[in-house]
């Protein structure tokens, strides 16, 4: 990835200020005496000499920074040095200083560090023995940035932020916009993306007040550089192409080359190599014409990491290997471990394995220096992969641990959609760790590690709200202990508290060539089973002997239901042969291998916890070779962690809750179905109406249906319900393009479109014990290593403990049976999970599809 970026303009325009504003003032001098020749020679000869020598020496300079901003470095050594001769020949402290700091530019842009930093110390010590405030923030500004390229952030940082406090004190907007840029991207390399984010932001927000279009170009690449690393690609995009455009506006080539080579990382990133090759390539050319040596290194280790993806190792090899060549021009630390590192990842995929390990061993000695956390991380993922691979796994699991480790230390401060994301980029080595455990048999430590790597940003959310209404650090606190990875014997006291049978799935994966490149793909399924005395078993189900992956089994699964939209929409046809076959292939590889772990008793309860494509199995459908349901032998929850677990439990002991609020077949809004289509209104639910009706009756209430279901009248009162039922529409983010995916549809109202969304409810403080989503796919969404993000994650953060979503386009009049049964049930007996269930089975009679009363499923709590 390019490094952040600071162009040459920026380093010395505050200098060519001082110069040029020094020349304007001698000019006025020496034409105001050609104006009045007859005007008193007061000025002695040696004045003459020495003002004469002094615009000399300003020209001098003019001519070396023209020189400088069109990349002519070595010319402009030249004349800066015949520029400071002059200077310190008159005396002229200041002068001397400017031209020490030019002249330090100048060996930063040709790669020479250490005397950029000897040009500008000095330079700073005459700036503060003259107190020329505006100097020394130039020359801090630059030495920061020598350190940021040597890779030293912490000479870095001190160096930015005592720049920053300067800009401040003499209101320099756009000195403290620089500073701020800068300090950005050390936090960004630091791995502290929060901060980086809020500082680059700030940058922002100040170059656009001041019109400065360069400041803004440089914070817009700042911002996609941080976006980037945290898996957040779209807004990465989004940052560099407005940044390109800026560049292309004022002329900057640096500043081009750069975007165009981070704009090549992201599409490698998503994996579109042909598209990353055509970005890199034109960032070389540029690069290559203006002489930056910095960016045509980043550049050439860019394009061999895709030519590695491609499978084309030597081409990549060739300019890893150019790379290094030019990190040795430029004394670059940092850039030494990228490449290493890099380099390690080619003889990994050739199968080199010693090399690799070389490689990735002298990377990680100086990413540890130059204190690159993200490298770190990366570098020790990459050390604990060919460990599993050459079968030592006691190294792997030290590497491993480590590695997650260090990710671990670079999520906090993040925002929950930050922490999801980043999650995404360092879930393989939890997948790695386990596999390592696994093949040593340490099965406990293997389920810590599962647990660990799962709903991480979701049980941290939930601890920090549940712990929201104490003092900051004793939130802190109650946050920190709360949101802990649980051990082994915390996991078994989570089965206990719960009296449940615990089932936590991870899917592995393997590297594999295909047509010569590495990919990764499902080789086993790790099924654990914690039964509530804390009996804990284990089963391995190998996945390479499946025709299809996991994933398109599971569709293939649902498909075979035939599932249809609410009121009718998307009727499709069953093949009944191939359903019970695909469920009883479904049941063979998730439930045959852990049978004999299960309860006996139909009413002792079963918690699944899915990973990935597996949160949309419908599990109650599940087939045994005896045709018998999964509904039928267990009673069936779902949650993302078992963590999540502990904590929606302590969420049902906080509720308080106590009206009901029952909702029914809103007038329905209009949508868009696709980009470009126009609206539709969205089917009546007269079965969603009866449902609420019967509901509302039974929980001695009144339903709220047509047009009195508006936001504005379901809002207030959701706050104050114990339960909440909303049967009518649920909707996928495919209809509205929604950040956080799912919206629930109730009645339009003024400029109100009508749909309450995954992110209004999660904005929300409810104080309900269970709410039911009597919609359409309202337990989908975005699915990702922190389980499924949509409408159920919405609820339950807002304070539910207990959701009951679903995984399909539910049937409108089976469903209306199936909820009116769940509430007749939960009157008898106030376990919502035997309610569920018993209402499944009694649907089951009258509507025997599974796609008539399987979809549901309880997230959270039973009680």
């Amino acid at each position: 990835m390019y490094p952040h970026l600071k162009s040459p303009k920026d380093t010395i325009s505050l200098i060519s200020t001082i110069a040029v504003t020094l020349l304007i003032c001698l000019n006025s001098s020496i034409d105001g005496r050609s104006s009045h020749p007859y005007a008193p020679q007061l000025a002695s000869a040696q004045a003459q000499t020495t003002q004469e020598r002094k615009a000399e020496a300003l020209r001098l300079n003019h001519t070396g920074i023209q020189q400088f901003n069109t990349t002519k470095f070595r010319e402009a050594l030249q004349t800066f040095e015949q520029t400071l001769e002059i200077f310190k020949g008159i005396g002229d402290r200041q002068g001397e200083g400017a031209t020490l700091n030019n002249i330090g530019a100048v060996y930063d842009n040709l790669g020479r560090y250490a005397d950029a930093l000897k040009s500008y110390e000095q330079a700073l010590v005459i700036f503060k023995q003259i107190s020329d405030k505006a100097g020394e923030w130039s020359t801090l500004n630059n030495i920061g940035g020598v350190y940021n390229k040597l890779g030293q952030y912490t000479d870095a940082l001190k160096s930015y932020e005592q720049a920053l406090v300067i800009a401040k004190q003499i209101s320099d907007k756009k000195g403290e916009g620089t500073a701020l840029n800068h300090i950005g991207g050390v936090y960004d390399n630091l791995g502290r993306y929060a901060d980086a984010l809020k500082s680059c932001e700030q940058a922002l927000v100040i170059f656009k007040q001041i019109g400065n279009q360069a400041g803004q170009g440089n914070a817009l690449n700042n911002i996609g550089l941080v976006n980037n690393k945290l898996g957040q690609y779209a807004d990465a995009l989004k940052s560099y192409k407005q940044a390109l455009v800026i560049f292309k506006q004022i002329g900057d080539k640096q500043g081009q080359g750069a975007v165009l080579d981070n704009i090549g990382q992201v599409y490698d990133n998503l994996g579109q190599y042909a598209q990353a090759l055509k970005f890199h390539e034109q960032a070389l050319v540029i690069v290559q014409q203006i002489g930056d040596k910095a960016g045509e290194w980043t550049t050439l280790n860019n394009i061999g990491e895709v030519y590695r993806k491609l499978g084309q190792y030597a081409q990549a090899l060739k300019f890893h290997e150019q790379a290094l060549v030019i990190h040795k021009q430029l004394g670059n630390k940092a850039g030494k471990g990228t490449t290493l590192h890099n380099m390690g990842a080619v003889y990994d995929s050739l199968g080199q394995y010693a090399d690799a390990l070389k490689s990735y061993e002298q990377a990680l000695v100086i990413r540890q220096q130059v204190a690159d956390k993200e490298g770190e991380g990366t570098t020790l993922n990459n050390l604990g992969t060919v460990y599993n691979k050459l079968g030592l796994y006691p190294d792997a699991e030290k590497a491993l641990f480590a590695a997650m480790e260090v990710r671990e230390s670079l999520r906090p401060r993040l925002t929950d959609t930050a922490k999801v994301s980043v999650f995404e980029t360092q879930a393989n080595s939890y997948r790695l760790l386990q596999q390592s455990l696994v093949a040593q048999n340490k099965i406990n430590t293997a389920l810590e590690v599962a647990e660990r790597g799962r709903a991480r940003a979701f049980v941290e959310l939930l601890a920090s709200r549940q712990s929201s209404k104490s003092n900051d650090r004793s939130r802190d606190a109650i946050t920190l202990v709360s949101s802990k990875p649980p051990t082994i014997q915390q996991i078994q006291q989570i089965a206990k508290e719960q009296n449940s049978t615990l089932v936590q799935y991870s899917i592995v994966y393997d590297a594999l060539k295909n047509q010569g490149k590495e990919e990764w793909r499902q080789s086993e399924l790790y099924i654990w089973v914690i039964k509530p005395t804390g009996e804990v078993a284990f089963k391995k189900v190998d996945l390479k002997s499946l025709k299809t992956s996991l994933k398109d089994l599971v569709t293939n699964s649902r498909d075979s239901i035939g599932v249809r939209g609410r009121g009718g929409i998307g009727v499709s046809l069953v093949d009944k042969v191939d359903q019970k076959q695909r469920l009883q292939q479904l049941h063979q590889l998730l439930i045959q291998p852990i049978a004999e772990f299960l309860p006996k008793d139909p009413s002792d309860r079963v918690i699944f916890i899915p990973q990935e494509s597996l949160f949309l199995v419908p599990f109650a459908a599940l087939k045994d070779a005896n045709g018998k349901y999964l509904i039928e032998k267990h009673t069936i929850l779902t949650a993302p962690a078992m963590q999540v677990l502990e904590l929606t439990r302590q969420q049902r002991q906080k509720v308080s809750g106590t009206d009901v609020l029952v909702v029914g077949n809103p007038t329905m809004p209009r949508i868009i179905p696709k980009t470009g289509e126009p609206p539709q209104q969205l089917s009546s639910l007269p079965g969603a109406e009866a449902e609420a009706k019967a509901i509302a009756q039974l929980l001695n209430t009144k339903p709220i249906i047509g047009n009195a279901a508006t936001k504005a009248a379901i809002l207030p009162q959701m706050s104050k319900a114990k339960i909440i039922h909303l049967a009518t529409h649920g909707l996928l983010d495919d209809f509205k393009g929604l950040s956080v995916p799912g919206a629930i549809a109730l009645a339009p109202a003024g400029t109100d479109d009508g749909l309450l969304t995954s992110a209004e409810i999660f904005d929300l403080k409810l104080n309900a014990e269970l709410a039911v989503l009597s919609a359409c796919d309202t337990g989908r969404g975005k699915i990702t290593g922190d389980g499924v993000i949509g409408l159920s994650r919405s609820l339950i953060s807002a304070g539910v403990p207990s959701v009951i979503v679903s995984l399909w386009s539910v049937p409108d009049s089976p469903t209306a049976a199936l909820m009116t049964e769940f509430y007749r049930q939960m009157q008898q007996n106030s376990d919502k999970a035997t309610a569920l269930r018993q209402a499944m089975l009694t649907t089951m009679k009258q509507h025997p599809d599974p796609k008539n009363w399987a979809a549901f499923t309880l997230i959270g709590e039973a009680q």
